[in-house]
């Protein structure tokens, strides 16, 4: 029989490029353990910074090394922007681990989508509408899901006239009071986020989500734990069981979440059967609102003082690098690493013969 190639799409042009390249290596090591090494054959695609495709050669330098290319500071070629390594088209199926921005918003998926072969993860509607946190939280409310005040904000709100912007502080003052948290829309593993505690913190943090993207959202702080659930599946979701994250920093940021010792996970996290329960139903409803396909990590905030179960976000691509909840859930379900990336891509498959014309 012979072995179904699968291409492993990382890199990228985003700020979680080096995440990208750690998951890669994750799950290559998963394709060719023991119990996959037979069934595949991993053909790797690294995309650099620029976004400019590596052939498979030069792909296959970047996970042994672990690190990305340096590219020159000086526009890309925009021809070699569209040129794809001759090996892209013998692919059988595709696993995108590209985090962030231009790989887990909905662009890859388009591409992908448009080369008719399956893919792992969420299409385009549920890849963008996951990765954006304002239509995230539309589709949230929709569905009924409780969640923590909020603000949308626009670039032109920050960046206005002296007038405008004093009246959009009070506007979130008033909503949301502080603490509160900045974020850009559409960036993922943190990154642009502060926590303000008064007017100038506002003022700077509004000024910083600014210069990463033109729609933010400013959220309520809460006192609560962080809880988080794994999905797995098309049609037919299944949740994993419930895992924790806590850490001494102010909130779960980059540095945090991606340095060894920083964060603990504790699986399973030490609540009730009820709160479990109540979790794992909705995180499979986040995950149907938005669309989400394959995978996704759906987070939580349980403030304990009240019972109140609130979601905060969810993830149609997670980390799978050592330190990523994500497929430590799913261990702790009974699916171990490998296994895990063996369903995905049956379920890639799966989803891709059921949607073809």
């Amino acid at each position: 029989m012979s072995k179904l190639r699968v291409g492993l799409l990382f890199g990228g042009r985003s700020g979680e490029h080096e995440v990208s390249i750690v998951s890669a290596q994750a799950i290559r090591r998963a394709l060719t353990s023991e119990g996959n090494k037979d069934n595949y054959e991993v053909v790797p695609f690294y995309v650099q910074k620029d976004g400019i495709w590596q052939s498979t050669e030069v792909s296959e330098q970047v996970l042994e090394k672990g690190k990305p290319l340096s590219v020159p500071d000086a526009a890309a070629n925009r021809e070699g922007l569209w040129q794809f390594p001759a090996a892209a088209a013998a692919v059988d199926v595709w696993f995108p681990i590209i985090h962030g921005p231009n790989g887990e918003d909905g662009t890859i998926q388009g591409l992908l989508t448009l080369m008719q072969v399956p893919f792992v993860g969420s299409g385009v509607l549920g890849s963008a509408v996951g990765m954006d946190k304002l239509a995230m939280k539309t589709a949230f409310a929709k569905a009924g899901l409780a969640q923590v005040k909020y603000v949308a904000v626009s670039r032109s709100d920050v960046w206005s006239n002296p007038c405008v912007f004093p009246k959009l502080c009070d506007r979130i003052e008033e909503a949301v009071g502080y603490p509160c948290f900045i974020k850009p829309a559409n960036l993922g593993s943190s990154v642009g986020i502060s926590k303000a505690r008064s007017r100038s913190e506002l003022e700077k943090a509004l000024d910083m989500a600014a210069g990463y993207d033109r729609r933010l959202i400013v959220e309520a702080g809460v006192i609560a734990r962080e809880l988080e659930c794994a999905v797995l599946g098309n049609d037919q979701l299944q949740a994993s069981t419930v895992g924790e994250i806590t850490y001494q920093s102010e909130f779960y940021d980059y540095e945090t979440k991606y340095t060894d010792g920083k964060a603990n996970l504790h699986i399973p996290a030490q609540v009730s059967p009820e709160v479990v329960q109540q979790i794992q139903e909705m995180a499979i409803i986040a995950v149907e609102a938005v669309d989400g396909a394959g995978l996704a990590r759906v987070d939580f905030f349980y403030v304990e003082a009240t019972g109140e179960i609130l979601i905060n976000e969810i993830n149609t691509l997670p980390g799978f690098t050592a330190l990523s909840m994500y497929p430590q859930l799913w261990a702790a379900s009974g699916i171990p690493f490998a296994e895990l990336v063996h369903r995905l891509i049956q379920i890639a498959l799966e989803r891709h013969g059921s949607t073809k014309a």
